[in-house]
């Protein structure tokens, strides 16, 4: 009887998943039916597919000049009203011009369409679908609408010298940005779909006289792979495309800049630029790219160097700087001067705790606060972030919790951490700070050695679109160098970084006479 029971239940359990599947598959191949020529089938069928959709406007009349009737289908809160009234039922309804071939109205792009999956998708998109009884096909309008989204100044990378421009959640919009910059032809636009149920519109971005056939072709097929319901933001279709998910290094660059992306495309490179999202994602990117910034090529070349090498000193100060004080503390305390481990000593006197546990607590402490003055408004978050230290660690120092110089070591870090431009390169050396703490606890200065060595096989070993992450440092580029730890004057630099593969590496000529 048991056994029985089993069966039956293993029997219904694999029924529904094979109808899980098979509901996902039509999901995923929706069958094309035809249209009908009857506009009343038609509607009936499109009422039917959308019967729980009360923004759903479909207008039915009859055409001036051929007596024929009609019917318009589109969402109403997709799509431009205004240019609906005045560009297709105007000069449908009152218009008296004949036609044959060229429907008579004014809207910018008209398409035929002859399946339903068609139909379904253009008014899901904000156009607008004409049924004309007696034809076997529609007409898909370009009569997109929604809300207008204006242009405001970024958020996250705060623009010095550059443009006080930042993308916004309409992709045409976004384009339009990235056009204004390169008004070029060689400026090519691939259009690919991602998603099943929500199938958003990934525009590739590329010079086609200068970037690389391979890579393009690579990143293509990758996102031709993806199989998901939808893809909501530009960091969803990161993470399902990049070579390695289990780093914690970003392996692409994501921005919120049209000026930093128009950047990377004159280098050879992609960009990525996702309906409905405000980031537009670069490939490929190596890992001195998180270090560079759109401003340092506004600014002059020697404060722009100095600036690029205290970037690459903070990033070894936030990952190694607490691990550092750990293993000093707890190992090699031989090497602190006298003067200095006497204060230390008078400090930690009234700390029951050990110096990686003194550590741990302030550094998550940290994080938390840096984390609550995220989510907050803006006002009650820069005083949550000042306030929140500044009483916190000098009634944990009062308490006894922790030391004055673990005080000072966490609040050096935190500053570190605040200068590299780049967020997820930032969020990544946040990560790494602990496991490095742990190695330092157990070995000591062996530790971090250990570490340190497992960090650059791990960076050496990375590729972004199947390109080395390290260049121009792994493998070691001269050329590259010229803009890497340090910037030198723009008009030294010409040619394409060879990192990004392009196949024109000239990028400009002598611009400045020898003197």
């Amino acid at each position: 009887m048991f056994y029985l029971l089993k069966v039956l239940k293993d029997l219904y359990n694999s029924g529904n998943k094979q109808e899980s599947n098979n509901a996902h598959i039509s999901n995923k191949n929706n069958e094309d039916i035809v249209l009908s020529p009857d506009v009343s089938i038609n509607i009936k069928y499109i009422q039917r597919r959308f019967y729980e959709s009360p923004d759903l406007v479909i207008r039915r009349f009859q055409i001036k000049a051929t007596q024929s009737e009609a019917a318009l289908v589109y969402f109403s809160g997709l799509s431009d009203k205004n240019s609906i009234q005045h560009n297709v039922l105007q000069p449908l309804i009152h218009g008296t011009t004949d036609y044959i071939t060229v429907l008579p109205v004014t809207v910018g792009k008209t398409k035929v369409v002859e399946v339903w999956s068609q139909v379904e998708q253009a008014i899901l998109n904000g156009n607008s679908v004409l049924f004309i009884n007696g034809q076997i096909t529609g007409y898909q309008l370009d009569t997109k609408g929604g809300p207008k989204i204006d242009i405001k100044e970024p958020h996250i990378e705060i623009s010095l010298k550059g443009t006080h421009q930042s993308f916004v959640e309409s992709d045409s919009q976004n384009i339009a940005l990235i056009r204004r910059y390169i008004p070029q032809q060689e400026l090519i636009l691939k259009e690919m779909t991602v998603g099943i149920r929500g199938k958003t519109k990934v525009t590739i971005l590329y010079l086609k006289d200068v970037a690389s056939k391979e890579v393009l072709k690579e990143l293509e097929s990758r996102i031709e792979k993806i199989d998901v319901d939808a893809i909501i933001n530009t960091g969803e279709l990161l993470e399902f495309i990049e070579d390695n998910p289990y780093s914690p290094f970003p392996q692409f660059i994501l921005t919120e800049r049209p000026d930093t992306t128009v950047s990377h495309i004159l280098q050879g490179r992609f960009a990525v630029v996702v309906d409905r999202s405000p980031f537009v994602l670069i490939a490929p990117s190596g890992f001195t790219s998180f270090f560079q910034a759109v401003d340092d090529y506004s600014t002059r070349w020697l404060v722009a160097s100095f600036i690029r090498i205290l970037r690459f000193v903070a990033f070894m100060i936030a990952l190694f700087l607490p691990a550092t004080y750990v293993a000093l503390i707890s190992f090699n305390f031989e090497v602190i001067p006298i003067q200095l481990y006497l204060s230390i000593a008078e400090s930690r006197t009234q700390v029951p705790f050990s110096p990686v546990m003194e550590a741990f607590l302030m550094e998550l402490t940290l994080e938390m606060m840096r984390e609550g003055a995220v989510r907050l408004p803006t006002p009650i978050g820069q005083t949550v972030g000042i306030v929140g230290g500044i009483i916190i660690g000098q009634a944990a120092v009062q308490a006894g919790i922790v030391s004055n110089i673990m005080i000072i070591v966490v609040a050096v870090t935190a500053i570190a951490s605040f200068i590299i431009p780049n967020y997820d390169m930032g969020s990544a050396i946040r990560l790494l700070r602990f496991p490095m703490m742990l190695l330092a606890a157990f070995f000591g200065f062996v530790g971090i050695v250990i570490g340190s060595m497992t960090l650059v096989a791990h960076f050496v070993s990375l590729e972004s679109l199947g390109i080395p992450y390290g260049s121009p440092l792994a493998p070691f580029r001269f050329s590259d160098m010229k803009d890497t730890f340090i910037r030198l004057p723009l008009w030294k630099m010409n040619k394409r970084p060879k990192g990004a593969r392009a196949i024109q590496s000239t990028r400009q000529g002598e611009s400045r006479k020898k003197r």
